[in-house]
């Protein structure tokens, strides 16, 4: 892809991102104005369980791309002096 198509792209979700803020944000703003306790409690109980949901079910052994194994330094007394 060149960078046109790159840059556009990146926009394009930023512009989307943006909407959903500003429209929870205008949902949010209007339940408080018409005192919609009850909503607002239940929403924002259904967007923590959705987030956890993702937490739990994303695969994030495989984000990194390492081994996931470390290495055992020979020489722990020199690593020691580079941290002081």
């Amino acid at each position: 892809m060149n960078r046109k198509t790159l840059a556009g792209d990146r926009r394009r979700r930023k512009t989307i991102t943006a909407l959903w803020v500003l429209g929870i944000s205008i949902l949010v703003i209007v339940l408080i104005y018409k005192e919609m306790t009850a909503v607002l409690y239940i929403l924002a109980t259904l967007g923590v369980t959705v987030l956890l949901f993702l937490v739990a079910f994303s695969d994030l052994s495989h984000a990194d791309g390492g081994t996931g194994q470390m290495v055992q330094s020979k020489d722990a007394s020199g690593v020691a002096n580079k941290l002081t």
